[in-house]
C-alpha cells in the first residue's frame, strides 16, 4: 500500500493500515528508542508504543513520504525525554545530533542516500552470516554486546572483536570502492 493512501486510511480509523505502518517501521522505530535508552528496553518499549499512538492520532496531519522522518522524531523526542526522566545523560556527540536543523533533502541528497543504502546493503551481504547478524543487532536494532552475546550463544568479548574486525572489512569494502575511510572511526 502506497504511504499516502496508508496515512489516509489511518486517519479514517482503519486500525489494518496502522498494522501495516507498525509492519513497516517498527524495527526502525525500536532501533531508534534502543539507541537512545540503552540499558532500559522497557521504557524504549513505551517510547515506541507511545510513539505509534501519536501516529495513529496524527495520521492526517503527516505529508505522504514523511512518515518515516516524523515518526523517527517522534521516537527520538520521547526517547530523550524519558531518559532525562530516568537521570541519563546521551553522550555529547549523540546529543549533537538532536541539535541538527530539520531540513527536507532535495532529490539530489535523496537519490544519494538511496545509493548509499544500496551500499551498505551490498557490503553487509559481503560480511559471512554470523558478522552480518552482529551488525544489525548492534547498528540496527541497538542491542548492547552483552544482548548480542547471549542471543547468539557467545561471549560479549568475542561480539566486540567481530565487531572490530567487521568495521574494518567494511572500510576496506568501502576503500576498495572509491569511499575514502580516513576519518572514519575503524
Amino acid at each position: 500500500m502506497e504511504e499516502r493512501e496508508l496515512l489516509r486510511r489511518m486517519g479514517r480509523g482503519d486500525t489494518a493500515a496502522l498494522e501495516e505502518a507498525m509492519d513497516r517501521h517498527m524495527a526502525f522505530a525500536c532501533g531508534l528508542a534502543g539507541s537512545v535508552l540503552r540499558g532500559y528496553p522497557r521504557d524504549a518499549e513505551e517510547v515506541v508504543s507511545d510513539a505509534f499512538l501519536a501516529l495513529w492520532e496524527h495520521a492526517g496531519q503527516i505529508q505522504p513520504g514523511r512518515l518515516r522522518p516524523w515518526l523517527g522524531r517522534v521516537v527520538r523526542n520521547k526517547a530523550l525525554n524519558r531518559l532525562r526522566a530516568l537521570g541519563g545523560e546521551l553522550p555529547l556527540e549523540d546529543d549533537m545530533l538532536a541539535l541538527t536543523p530539520d531540513e527536507a533533502p532535495g532529490p539530489a541528497e535523496l537519490l544519494e542516500q538511496e545509493q548509499r543504502r544500496e551500499l551498505v546493503r551490498a557490503l553487509l551481504n559481503e560480511l559471512s552470516p554470523q558478522d552480518r547478524a552482529i551488525f544489525l543487532r548492534h547498528y540496527y536494532y541497538g542491542q548492547t554486546t552483552a544482548e548480542i552475546g547471549g542471543a547468539l550463544s557467545m561471549r560479549p568479548s568475542t561480539v566486540k572483536v567481530r565487531l572490530h574486525r567487521g568495521r574494518k572489512k567494511l572500510k576496506e569494502l568501502l576503500s576498495g570502492r572509491g569511499y575514502p575511510c580516513a576519518y572514519a572511526d575503524f
